[in-house]
This record gives structure tokens, sequence and C-alpha cells, in this order.
């Protein structure tokens, strides 16, 4: 039987063994997807076990999208351009680091329909799927990537793979026409990104967080007549393409596939 993980710190929020488990059973696959707490000093063991062919595939999450490469033999051209991992696999050249969090994103737009060519768009965080996002928004045309971090050094570091993003001082939001969240507040209920939603009207808000599946950014949004999405249906394709990659078989996404992710 192979095996798949994901792995993250924290990970109990993580919906991948529902929808890769929910997916290896209608292909009639034989192989089980599970989930994996790690910290920081396993990676490096964890990844001998894909040559060692005890694993098949790793799916990465916060916080190790960068933390894994040193640990790869090769990168991917999507991957090598954002410095950003998400999918693990045994390639031709040995362990392979790839990253289908770009599609996934772009994917999750043109699903809702969301023109973000020339527009302006503020991202929230520094780090994890913030390189894929700005990577996706500049494949989709969009006009201006602004971030802002809670921490400024992590948001310059992006400067040096992304020159003309720019950045501004966590709190202030600038006239921008969509604001993504691609920090961690959210995932649990408590949370809350101080933001004077007042005086933020007619824009469009994202959240990456898709469980839970409204976020305090999302409802304070709403409340003031703001369009919002969260991210399940980023998740829902960045793992259509690692299932992809890993089975050389497009999975279905339908209705059952979306409700799989209705967790809260």
């Amino acid at each position: 039987m192979k095996k798949y993980l994901v792995i993250g710190n924290p990970i109990e929020h993580s919906l991948s063994p529902q929808l890769h488990n929910h997916w290896i059973k209608i292909e009639k696959i034989n192989a089980i997807y599970e989930k994996r707490k790690l910290n920081k000093n396993e990676i490096k063991d964890l990844i001998r076990d894909i040559k060692d062919q005890k694993i098949n595939g790793i799916n990465v999450t916060v916080p190790f999208k960068q933390e894994v490469i040193p640990y790869l033999d090769e990168l991917t051209e999507q991957a090598k351009k954002t410095q950003s991992v998400n999918t693990i696999y045994l390639g031709a050249n040995g362990i392979t680091g790839h990253n289908t969090d770009i599609e996934g994103f772009e994917e999750s737009l043109r699903y809702v329909k969301y023109n973000v060519k020339d527009k302006d768009v503020l991202i929230l965080g520094g780090g994890g799927v913030v390189p894929s996002i700005i990577f996706a928004l500049k494949n989709m045309q969009a006009q201006n990537i602004i971030i802002s971090n809670r921490t400024r050094d992590k948001a310059e570091n992006l400067k040096k793979i992304f020159e003309n993003i720019k950045i501004i001082d966590w709190g202030k939001v600038p006239n921008v026409d969509m604001i993504i969240n691609a920090t961690s507040i959210g995932l649990n209920l408590e949370d809350r990104i101080n933001l004077d939603y007042s005086k933020i009207k007619n824009k469009f808000f994202y959240d990456v967080i898709y469980n839970p599946s409204e976020t305090d950014f999302l409802k304070s949004a709403k409340k003031f007549g703001n369009s919002v999405v969260n991210g399940k249906m980023m998740f829902i394709y960045q793992a259509l393409y690692a299932f992809k990659l890993w089975h050389n078989l497009t999975p279905k996404i339908n209705e059952e596939v979306i409700r799989l992710l209705d967790n809260d």
C-alpha cells in the first residue's frame, strides 16, 4: 500500500486526509493519506523516507514550505521561482519539490469569477503561501501587489524574489481592490486581525484559511458590505494538482467533494 502525508505544525485543522482519501477510494487506488504534526528537526529523516520509498508523497503546510527545501534534490520551475514547496515526490533526479499552490490560487479566482487583472492587491502575511500568491497574481496581471507583515523583515525578504512588490507597515490599509489574509490568524475562532473594517468598503476579501470556513476577518468584512471568499477552492485545486502528479489521474471536483470540507 502506498503512503502519503501532509506535514505541518499546527496540523489539526488540515482536511487534506478527507479529500485525498475520498479521491483514493473513488479511483480505487491502494493507498492511504494521513496527517502528521512535525518539528523542524524531524524533517530530514522524514524526507529520507521518500528516497527509501517508505513514503510515496508529502504535502507541506505551515511553517515548512521553505524549511524543506535544503533536504530536496531538485525543485521544479514553480518551486524554484517562489522558493516555496507544498508537494514532494520521488522524481527522475531524486527527491523533488513542487508548488501546486500557484495553480490552486489561480483556479480558485477563476471559480469565483474574480478578475484580478489591473487590480491593486494587499496581502497580509509574509511567509508560507505568500510567494505562491504573489507569483499567481503576477501571472494574472495584477497591477500593484502590496505586502504587510507583522515582522517587516520577512516582508523585505520577499523583495529579493519579487522586486516590484511594495511593503507597508502592519495595520495600514491603502486603497486597494482586494485584501488577502495569508497569515494563520483565524485558524482559532477567537483570532482577530486588527483592522478598521468600517473604513474598508466595496472590496474583495480573500482568506486562504478554509477551516474554519468563516474567520473573523471575513465576518467583519462582510458586515460592512464587502465581498468575501475563503480558501476552500484554493485548497481543493492545489490538492487536485498534487493528486494528479502522484497518481497520474485527474480527480473530479463536484458538490460531494466541496461538501467534504464543510467541517464547522
